[in-house]
């Protein structure tokens, strides 16, 4: 009983963890920076952690059962491809700032979150799915390592994936108000695009150099 519960806590708290990584935060706050109150700043964490999880359980619960490992080089392509995407995310909020104080300039003031919500919940959940397909290996190596009923094994892994949805949306709900507050000042969108775009576009960069370097090499 005790070692069940043990085990659970232990499953959410190191998902929770996992929420805060750089490459995690960096690709969530570019949507986030585009949210007008605090609910669609929470609703976005959470899509991102929802795709998150499911990828885990997906790959990371096929590796488990099958008693498998990710290939080195595979793994290395799938964390090159979130590295992509980062810096992909940046140039688009960076885009997006140029456009939003242009938008300012001439006093027209456009709100995202008027816009519905399946047109961009997706975006957020994608993002998260390639995180997920990225982490996974690592994940499952960690799994096999110290679990070792399959059973067992994906029930940490869910509880680890619930983990890293929870730590996200409570980031988000935590800042979401503030954030609420800055994106309604004139020139408060902007900046906060900028930033967010900048912040991923650096950590992209910076997490994607090494692998590339260490697979052409």
């Amino acid at each position: 009983m005790w070692v069940a519960v043990t085990g659970a806590i232990l499953g959410i708290a190191s998902g929770l963890r996992h929420a805060m990584e750089p490459d995690h935060l960096a690709a969530v706050s570019t949507f986030v920076a585009e949210q007008r109150t605090p609910r669609a700043t929470v609703t976005f964490a959470a899509a991102w952690g929802f795709g998150h999880a499911i990828m885990l359980l997906l790959v990371g619960g096929a590796l488990m059962l099958l008693g498998r490992e990710m290939p080195p080089a595979l793994a290395d392509i799938f964390e090159l491809g979130v590295s992509f995407m980062l810096v992909g995310l940046g140039v688009r909020g960076l885009l997006h700032a140029v456009r939003a104080y242009r938008g300012q300039l001439l006093h027209h003031h456009h709100r995202h979150d008027g816009l519905p919500a399946h047109t961009h919940v997706g975006r957020p959940l994608i993002v998260g799915l390639m995180h997920g397909l990225a982490g996974s290996g690592a994940l499952t190596a960690l799994v096999l390592g110290q679990i070792g009923s399959p059973v067992a094994g994906l029930g940490f892994m869910a509880l680890y994936g619930f983990g890293a949805m929870l730590g996200m949306a409570l980031l988000a709900g935590i800042a979401g108000v503030p954030l609420a507050r800055i994106v309604r000042s004139p020139l408060g969108m902007p900046i906060m695009l900028a930033v967010t775009g900048v912040i991923s576009l650096v950590v992209g960069a910076s997490w994607g150099a090494p692998l590339a370097m260490r697979m052409l090499g």
